[in-house]
């Protein structure tokens, strides 16, 4: 049986709050598997929405949709028109969005921090905005090691 650490938990909880919980959601997030059993029912297009609604210095940019999985134009029909779900690939990176800001918010304190942190360039990443590698399964996991790297004070 998989088991879900209490850091697993808040990440996860933290998550499916930035994607506006339970009520927007209309699924309990508690473990893993929850999340895995949600993005493949499809994350309701509201949630992408208010993820973006809890952004302060997020911008709809090409970075921005890039990394949750669509365009410009789809995001801002989505905001528009909040109806319907995401599709597989949407709702895993948004999720994942989603999970890399909670993590964020974690290591360096407050989602203004992790906001700000994503949208600079990072030396570690060879002068690249974290950001920027979200549209990517590893450029994910170079900024989950990142995150990683400054939870434990290593900065190479």
């Amino acid at each position: 049986m998989l088991t879900t650490t209490p850091r697993d938990e808040t990440k996860i909880h933290r998550a499916a709050d930035l994607l506006g919980g339970l009520e927007i959601l209309q699924f309990n997030v508690e473990s893993l598997m929850d999340a895995h059993d949600l993005i493949v029912k499809g994350i309701p297009s509201e949630a992408i929405v208010h993820l973006f609604g809890q952004l302060g210095r997020v911008r709809i940019s090409t970075s921005f949709v890039n990394a949750v999985g669509m365009s410009v134009r789809t995001m801002q029909r989505r905001r528009a028109t909040p109806t319907g779900f995401l599709s597989l690939e949407q709702s895993g990176r948004a999720w994942k969005f989603a999970e890399i800001i909670a993590r964020a918010m974690e290591v360096l304190g407050s989602k203004e921090a992790a906001e700000s942190w994503l949208e600079q360039e990072a030396l570690a990443l060879d002068g690249r905005r974290p950001i920027d590698l979200l549209s990517t399964s590893a450029g994910v996991e170079i900024v989950e090691d990142l995150l990683g790297r400054l939870e434990y004070g290593v900065y190479t």
